[in-house]
């Protein structure tokens, strides 16, 4: 009896292995048959994390972002909660937290002007606020959106003007 149980124990062992292998290769086989199947190495570049859903780059660099901040070209909406925009942001920036964007837009919208580049900026380069704000720009036609990746830590330590 104790050697039918070590038998069973055993058979197991070997077993659990055998069947993650096989599920694994009828996944990955699965995957490769599908016409819509899931890229098994991914492009995780700043550029590729920070595109609108036509797969084009959203990403604006801090240099063309000064230029247009002081021609005046650009409106910088900072995607940031409220209190941490209270804080300190880029000069001149509104605010439109990406949490609350349903309740401020219809405020802000008329403070949009369609015409010129909407720069949105958060705060670290993994924030994914300012990139769901474009995105949803975007949506309601906004046609210029940029995001400035890690937008309020890059102002800040190029000494560009903040309030």
């Amino acid at each position: 009896m104790v050697n039918d149980k070590v038998l069973q124990i055993r058979k197991a062992i070997w077993q659990i292995p055998a069947l993650i292998v096989l599920a694994a290769i009828t996944a990955m086989l699965t995957n490769a048959w599908r016409s819509d199947g899931i890229p098994l190495v991914g492009d995780w570049s700043v550029k590729a994390r920070f595109s609108d859903t036509a797969g084009d780059p959203m990403v604006i660099s801090l240099e063309l972002a000064t230029e247009q901040f002081e021609s005046g070209s650009a409106l910088f909406l900072d995607a940031r909660p409220e209190s941490q925009y209270l804080e300190g942001h880029i000069q001149g920036a509104l605010n439109l937290p990406w949490q609350s964007v349903d309740h401020y837009f219809m405020e802000m919208a008329d403070r949009i002007d369609g015409s010129e580049t909407i720069i949105t900026y958060c705060d670290g380069e993994s924030c994914d606020l300012s990139h769901e704000l474009a995105l949803f720009l975007k949506e309601m036609e906004y046609a210029n959106v940029r995001v400035l990746v890690n937008g309020w830590t890059v102002w800040q330590q190029a000494g560009l003007p903040v309030e």
